[in-house]
């Protein structure tokens, strides 16, 4: 009979305390790993910012120059203010005759006008369809049969790859782990979609975290507080 005293039964309380600091561990840096990513690029672009724009003051009007310390943030006002003079010039007609003109002239540019297109365009149908683009969330079979993925549905399909198809078609964004920027675009026929009644931001998370943070969801299919659930006229509204 072994002796209770022995110590092949005893060490169990510094396994169990090593597990209680390993656990600590992880908790805090689950914590704190977010906050400190989020700080870190903010400080970036706003260097980023500053880099290229504080140079357009004047040395006589920085603020370092009667502080004994530089502000940051200055080259993201600047940049903000520059944008918005920008866009309220080229709301008149005087503006839209010079940003036509000098269209005209990129677009007698070889190389230069292929890649000012393809931006401009990029730009243009983010920015006009910031309100309803990635709002339909949807499972999709791939990259096989019985295998599915969480994607985005952007728009039914247009042109000649609808006019092509025997069946409506819509265009979806399959995103890829943990980087959900980027990713795949598939069109898939509509039948195909399994619409989901999460938000894109729970399933941005999902897709983040490699499916270890799912939102809740109840047994019988109904909403939980937090998400949306589409009327019929917004779910025309998103197939158009």
């Amino acid at each position: 009979m072994s002796d209770p005293q022995s110590p092949l039964i005893e060490p169990k309380e510094p396994s169990r305390f090593l597990s209680r600091l390993r656990n600590y561990f992880l908790t805090g840096l689950v914590v704190a790993a977010p906050v400190t990513i989020t700080v870190v690029l903010v400080m970036w672009f706003v260097d980023f910012v500053d880099a290229w724009f504080t140079p357009m003051i004047p040395d006589q009007y920085r603020p370092e120059q009667y502080l004994d310390f530089t502000v940051p943030g200055l080259g993201v006002i600047i940049a903000v203010v520059l944008l918005t003079l920008l866009g309220a010039l080229t709301a008149n007609l005087f503006g839209r005759t010079l940003v036509n003109y000098g269209e005209r002239l990129v677009g007698r540019m070889p190389l230069v006008r292929n890649i000012y297109g393809a931006l401009k365009q990029i730009f243009e149908t983010v920015l006009s369809q910031s309100q309803q683009s990635f709002r339909e969330v949807a499972l999709i079979e791939y990259p096989r049969r019985g295998v599915y993925s969480i994607a985005f549905v952007t728009t039914a399909a247009k042109g000649e790859v609808q006019a092509r198809a025997d069946e409506e078609m819509v265009s979806v964004f399959l995103p890829t782990t943990p980087n959900p920027t980027s990713g795949f675009l598939l069109f898939v026929p509509r039948r195909d979609v399994i619409t989901l009644e999460m938000s894109v931001e729970d399933a941005a998370k999902m897709v983040i975290s490699a499916g270890l943070v799912a939102p809740e969801f109840d047994a019988d299919g109904t909403t939980l507080p937090g998400y949306h659930v589409r009327t019929q006229a917004e779910e025309d509204e998103l197939h158009k």
